[in-house]
């Protein structure tokens, strides 16, 4: 069977289907996307929102409670106590299915019905209420996409971490701060893709090293800087000289050391432990086609956020892993999974599941929502196993026939994730907007939704410039203040999300005075949106290496860095 050339309804734009994906689509009896694999990713996207948090009043036990979703929205919000509680059913809620109407109204209409959890949160939660997506987190604040951390303030994908401040991408880390892409490190500042280091400062791709300032590339090294050896003695009077720990000191710092990476080799992708795969931030897997940030895959494509191993034979997978087989075009579901097709936050032991959303512990459901401990339900109405069969397979083919058509003209028929119209989610709150941002003329011409983020009505105290430098010029009463963000007057920075004015948390404060750093002058949402410019994008391009000429796919662009080498060049040249 020979791979296929198809034109995405959405964009546009020409895309391919390769054989071992039409092999894959007919094994599961499932049509071809119609769609282009980077639109399929952004649809998924706006179906997330992980980083903004409100305060609503539970529709059960009146309560205000943390929410991903404002007094705004159309959907029914519970506290997390009452959704998991016995106190409602979602099968309160089923209907028969309406042959006269297509499907995605109807579950739309379902979804608005049944109660919503307001936030993800599973395990032991201890005092970490300001946060979302996460597990067994202690002593968190605004932590997202997380779990197995403690003591850990400011950050998105923190695994198995502690005491650690303003993080992106960081794994069983402590003492961590401004880093991006660590894995197994301690006392590590203002670094990337750093492993098993510590007492690390202003570096990038660090590995087995010790005591190193403004670095590059290095393996098993100690007392560098800037690259060059010096003694234990020199390496910390020269620290203590040039490191003066002031905001506009760091600035500069992390300047030279970027200069000094562009100068030096770059390796064609970050992977580790791997073979036969395409991507970036992959490890452990084989037979992986276009993954982002994936752990423990095999035989699996277009991945994206699969960190907690394993998922096998899955396409279009976005967010969470852990023992997952045969998911296609499904967001944010995991454990002990099998066959969910194009649904989002299904978890818990869950089989053949179609097109459902906040399900687990169930099997052969379609359509349903917030269904726990069911077979055979149909817009959460139960079935007899004949019965179910009998009217799913009259469902599919009138979604075929009777398809929902979007504001932008897009056909969606069986085999094609939920519309973006239907997400109860903002474009510019979603994960969408960090990874392909638009501006809110264009989101609200496609037909989807904008958040207005509204000037607080604490008005800063203290401008940004005025904070004191350094540290030891900071006084407690820093806690009262109510700090401009130095982006607040910046329209990029506002279309994502800048809170214009931000405080300084107590705990916050211990951890600058125990290391002595300077104070933020960015909001946290700013101070994110600079980490994620140090993470390499979901996009990959054709790429050669600048020694032995192999070809590869890489997501640097063409022309955007220096040399960039194979694995295996890199190895001999480099480490």
């Amino acid at each position: 069977m020979d791979s296929e050339t198809k034109n995405c309804q959405n964009c546009k734009k020409d895309f391919i289907i390769e054989t071992l994906d039409k092999d894959f689509y007919e094994r599961n009896k499932i049509p071809a996307p119609t769609f282009c694999p980077e639109c399929r990713l952004i649809r998924r996207l706006v179906w997330l929102n992980d980083r903004y948090l409100y305060f609503v009043n539970c529709k059960l036990c009146g309560v205000k409670t943390l929410s991903a979703y404002g007094e705004e929205s159309p959907l029914t919000v519970y506290c997390h106590d009452c959704w998991y509680s016995d106190n409602w059913d979602p099968m309160n809620f089923g209907r028969d299915y309406d042959f006269s109407r297509n499907f995605f109204e109807q579950w739309a209409d379902l979804m608005k019905d049944v109660p919503t959890r307001s936030r993800v949160v599973d395990g032991l939660m201890v005092e970490s209420n300001y946060t979302n997506l996460i597990s067994n987190l202690k002593r968190c604040y605004l932590i997202f996409n997380s779990d197995f951390s403690e003591d850990c303030l400011y950050g998105t994908e923190i695994e198995n971490s502690k005491n650690s401040v303003d993080n992106l991408m960081i794994d069983t880390c402590e003492e961590a701060h401004e880093c991006v892409n660590c894995q197994n490190c301690n006392r590590i500042f203002y670094s990337t893709d750093c492993l098993n280091s510590s007492g690390i400062w202003f570096s990038y791709n660090l590995s087995g090293c010790m005591d190193c300032f403004g670095c590059v590339n290095l393996r098993n090294k100690n007392h560098y800087i800037f690259n060059e050896p010096y003694s234990k003695t020199d390496y910390d009077n020269k620290v203590k000289e040039i490191w003066e720990k002031t905001y506009a000191n760091r600035l500069h710092f992390m300047e030279k050391a970027e200069s000094l990476r562009k100068d030096l080799p770059r390796r064609f992708a970050h992977t580790r432990q791997v073979k036969s795969v395409t991507g970036d931030y992959i490890y452990t897997s084989k037979e992986v086609k276009d993954g982002y940030i994936v752990s423990g895959a095999q035989n699996c494509r277009y991945l994206m956020w699969l960190v907690v191993p394993p998922a096998k034979d899955c396409i279009d997978y976005t967010q969470y892993g852990d023992n997952a087989e045969q998911v296609v075009e499904t967001l944010s579901s995991g454990i002990n999974i099998s066959r969910i097709f194009y649904s989002s936050f299904v978890f818990k032991n869950s089989i053949n599941v179609w097109y459902s959303n906040n399900c687990f512990n169930s099997e052969n459901l379609f359509g349903c929502v917030g269904v726990r401990k069911k077979k055979y339900c149909i817009l959460n109405k139960e079935y007899s196993k004949e019965e179910y069969e009998r009217v799913v397979e009259k469902i599919k083919l009138q979604m075929d026939e009777m398809p929902f058509k979007d504001k932008s003209g897009n056909i969606y028929k069986f085999g094609e994730f939920f519309p973006i119209e239907l997400a109860p989610n903002y474009y510019n709150q979603s994960s969408a907007q960090e990874f392909f941002p638009l501006h809110e003329p264009e989101v609200l011409k496609r037909g989807y939704k904008w958040k207005t983020i509204e000037a607080k009505g604490n008005k800063a105290s203290i401008a940004s410039e005025n904070v004191p430098d350094p540290l030891s010029l900071v006084e407690d009463s820093i806690l009262n203040e109510t700090i401009a963000c130095t982006q607040a007057d910046d329209k990029e920075a506002q279309d994502r999300n800048c809170t214009r004015a931000f405080r300084i948390t107590q705990n916050e404060l211990f951890f600058y005075k125990r290391h002595d750093l300077p104070l933020p002058r960015l909001c946290p949402n700013c101070r994110h949106f600079k980490r994620t410019l140090r993470r390499n994008p979901p996009f990959f391009y054709e790429g050669s290496c600048s020694l032995c000429g192999e070809v590869f796919k890489t997501p640097y662009a063409p022309g955007t860095v220096g040399e960039l080498y194979c694995e295996k060049c890199y190895q001999q040249e480099v480490i």
